[in-house]
């Protein structure tokens, strides 16, 4: 009888256990925020970018477009996040993070900063530099596929 797949080896496997205990810390440490991973790299981009497009936006925190609307909506909803037309452009919607929402952000970021340091907890400091390196080369290695 042929043996099964290892998966627990396959690096696919332990990058989407990693990206589990990663959601999970995160959900953890920003309980009292009501925010996903993904609405939570919104708000620190359009910190960075004010006035950003929602598809550049998209780009940056490496989201699906289409889905994004509905994550910025949310945002919307909950007063952190402002969206409007662009005049030059009436399809094109620009965004800006609203005054709550920086404070929501900047008070996060305390969490978030948790979640990475529990999540690296059992590497050692250049362990974790050699993790961020070796997963950045992938990414870098995939652009083409995003």
């Amino acid at each position: 009888m042929p043996k099964s797949f290892n998966f627990s080896e396959a690096p696919g496997h332990q990058i989407r256990r990693a990206h589990q205990l990663s959601i999970a810390l995160f959900m953890e440490e920003t309980a009292g925020f009501d925010v996903t991973p993904v609405q939570f790299a919104i708000l620190n981009a359009l910190m960075d970018d004010p006035g950003e497009d929602q598809v550049t936006l998209s780009g940056r925190v490496a989201f699906d477009a289409a889905t994004s609307g509905s994550v910025i909506g949310r945002l919307e909803t909950k007063g952190w996040v402002r969206r409007e037309a662009d005049p030059a452009d009436k399809r094109r919607k620009l965004l800006w993070v609203t005054p709550e929402g920086e404070k929501v952000a900047l008070r996060m970021k305390r969490a978030v900063n948790k979640v990475q340091s529990r999540l690296l907890g059992p590497l050692t400091v250049e362990e974790r530099k050699q993790l961020g390196a070796l997963l950045g080369k992938l990414i870098a290695g995939h652009e083409d596929m995003a």
